[in-house]
C-alpha cells in the first residue's frame, strides 16, 4: 500500500476509559432514530469483507460465525458485508441475486439477532460493480486478448521503417501482427498501443461505466434500479433491518457521481447528472421496499484522485440523496482504481493500494496529521451542509476511530451522529461491552498495521493478528484454510 513520503510511526492514542458509571450515559451509547428504527446506541461495525462465503455466494458456517461473534458485542448496528446485487459468479463474496439466497440471509440475521439478545440493528450493504480481470501474461496478452485494428498495423509500419517491411504490414494478417507486437520491448509497446490497450496489458482489462460502445454499460442506467430494488426486497424478506446502498470507492454507482464521469446520456458530465443515476436508484428502492424500511448510503467525502469528487461535492450529493429520502448517510474517502498499484502478473488491481487506497485506511505510518480521526472533517461537512439543508437525517463517520474518547468528542462537537469502527471492532468485537461494564482497560486494541486488509487484499479470510494466533489448541475451534490462524476471536471470559 501507498504510504507518505514522509512517514511517521504515530503511537496510539493515550486512553482513559470510563467507569461503568460514566458510560452509562456517554453520548456514544445513546440510542438514535434511524429513519422508522431506533439503534440502542450510536456504536456501528461498518461493512468488512471477510472471505468466508462460498464460492457460490451463499452464506456459510463460518459467515454465521463472523457476524455473531460481531453481534456478541452488542452494537448499535452491523452492516453485512458488500453483496453483490447480480445473479453473477464473484468468488467468495456474498450475493443476493436471486431468491435461492434468501434463506442463508435469512439464517445469518436470525443469528444475529440471537447472538446480540435482539439489541442489534443488522443492514445489508448491496453493491454493484463492473468486469475486471487480472494482469496477463505478456503471450496470453498478445496472442489472446489484443483486438488486432488498423491502428496497430500502421504504429508497426511507422516503427519498422523500410528494414522491416514497411510495405507489409497493412496486408498483414492479425498473427502476423500479434508476433510482432509480441517481440516489442516495453518502450515501444507504450508508444504503440492505445491508453486502455497499454492499461490492460499492464494492469489488466477494467470497464468503465463511460464505455458506451458496450450494450450492457450503455443500458446500467436502465438496469441498475430493478436490481437494487430486488436485492433490498430479498434483504428485508430475510429479516434484515435496513439496506445500506453501496456508492463508495470503486464500483459502479460511485463511478458515476464521480467527476470522471463524462457520460453523454445525462448520466455524466455536471454534477446534476451524476447524481441523477443514484437519486434513481433511491426512487426505484423506495418504491419497491415502502416507507417504513430503513434506506441509507455509504458514499464518499473526497475521491482523493486527480480530478475527481472533493468535500463540496460531497456536501452537493449529501444534500440531495438526503432530498430523495435516505435515512442515513455513511461517510467515507478515497478506495479508487485510477491511482491503484501495478498488480502482479496473474493477479488484478487492487483500489486501496494506491493514496486514495491509503486514506481510505490510513495506519499508524502516516503523515504529521496522523491517521487516527483522520477522515472526521469530511463527515462534518456533510452533516452541516445537510443539516442546513433542512434535513436531520444521521450522519455516520469512519476511520482510524479506537478510543472512547475519540467517539464522545466527535459527538460532543457535532461532527456526525454515529461512530463507527471497523479494525478496533475486528480488534476486540467485545469492546463496546467491556466499556459499558468499566472495564476498558481489557479491551484488546488494534494496532492500525492494516494487517486485516493484507489479507483481503490477497483474497484471503480476514482475521487479526491481535488474536488470531491466540488458544490455536482450543477444542473446536475453527481455523482458516492454511490451518495457522483461527477465524473468529476469542470469547471474552
Amino acid at each position: 500500500m501507498w504510504t507518505p513520503p514522509d512517514r511517521i510511526k504515530h503511537a496510539l492514542p493515550q486512553v482513559g476509559w470510563p467507569t461503568a458509571a460514566e458510560a452509562a450515559v456517554a453520548r456514544w451509547f445513546s440510542p438514535v432514530a434511524i429513519g422508522p428504527l431506533v439503534a440502542r446506541q450510536r456504536t456501528w461495525v461498518p461493512a468488512m469483507v471477510p472471505w468466508r462465503a462460498s464460492d457460490e455466494g451463499y452464506v456459510t458456517d463460518d459467515v454465521i460465525a463472523w457476524y455473531a461473534r460481531f453481534a456478541a458485542g452488542r452494537p448499535g448496528v452491523i452492516v453485512v458485508e458488500a453483496t453483490g446485487i447480480r445473479d453473477v459468479p464473484s468468488g467468495p463474496l456474498l450475493r443476493i441475486g436471486h431468491d435461492r439466497f434468501i434463506p442463508g440471509m435469512a439464517r445469518l440475521a436470525a443469528a444475529v439477532r440471537d447472538a446480540s439478545d435482539g439489541e442489534t440493528l443488522l443492514f445489508l450493504q448491496a453493491i454493484d460493480f463492473l468486469a475486471i480481470r487480472r494482469r496477463p501474461e505478456k503471450r496470453k496478452y498478445f496472442e489472446r486478448f489484443l483486438a488486432i485494428t488498423a491502428s496497430h498495423r500502421e504504429g508497426l509500419a511507422r516503427l519498422l521503417g523500410p528494414d522491416g517491411g514497411v510495405e507489409r504490414w497493412p496486408g498483414a494478417s492479425d498473427e502476423e501482427v500479434r508476433r510482432a507486437l509480441l517481440d516489442l520491448d516495453e518502450h515501444h509497446l507504450a508508444a504503440l498501443l492505445t491508453e486502455r490497450e497499454l492499461e490492460a496489458y499492464e494492469v489488466g482489462y477494467r470497464e468503465r461505466i463511460t464505455d458506451l460502445h458496450l450494450p450492457h454499460i450503455r443500458e446500467l442506467p436502465e438496469v441498475l434500479p430493478g436490481l437494487f430494488a430486488d436485492a433490498a426486497e430479498r434483504a428485508f424478506c430475510a429479516g434484515f433491518d435496513g439496506v445500506e446502498l453501496h456508492f463508495a470507492h470503486a464500483y459502479t454507482m460511485a463511478s458515476f457521481l464521480s467527476a470522471k464521469n463524462d457520460r453523454s446520456d445525462g448520466y455524466g458530465g455536471p454534477r446534476e447528472h451524476r447524481a441523477r443515476l443514484p437519486r434513481e436508484v433511491i426512487a426505484g428502492v423506495r418504491a419497491r421496499v415502502g416507507p417504513d424500511r430503513v434506506i441509507g448510503c455509504r458514499f464518499l467525502g473526497d475521491e482523493v484522485i486527480a480530478g475527481g469528487n472533493r468535500l463540496h461535492d460531497a456536501c452537493y450529493f449529501g444534500v440531495e440523496f438526503a432530498r430523495a429520502g435516505l435515512d442515513f448517510l455513511s461517510i467515507s474517502k478515497g478506495g479508487k482504481f485510477e491511482d491503484a498499484k501495478q498488480p502482479k502478473v496473474g493477479a488484478a488491481a487492487y483500489p486501496y493500494t494506491g493514496e486514495s487506497g491509503y486514506e481510505c485506511m490510513p495506519t499508524v505510518f502516516s503523515d504529521e496529521r496522523g491517521p487516527f480521526g483522520r477522515n472526521v472533517g469530511l463527515a462534518a461537512e456533510v452533516k452541516r451542509a445537510v443539516n442546513a439543508a433542512g434535513f436531520a437525517i444521521p450522519v455516520v463517520v469512519a476511520g482510524g476511530i479506537g478510543t472512547f474518547a475519540q467517539a464522545e468528542e466527535i459527538l460532543a462537537r457535532g461532527e456526525a451522529d454515529i461512530v463507527a469502527a471497523a479494525r478496533q471492532s475486528l480488534a476486540d468485537p467485545d469492546w463496546f461491552r467491556k466499556i459499558l461494564r468499566g472495564r476498558g482497560g481489557e479491551v484488546r486494541r488494534c494496532e492500525f498495521t492494516n494487517y486485516c486488509e493484507a489479507l483481503d487484499q490477497q483474497h484471503k479470510q480476514v482475521t487479526c493478528q491481535r488474536w488470531d494466533r491466540e488458544a490455536l489448541d482450543e477444542p473446536g475451534i475453527a481455523r482458516d484454510a492454511s490451518g495457522r490462524r483461527r477465524l473468529i476471536a476469542p470469547p471474552w471470559r
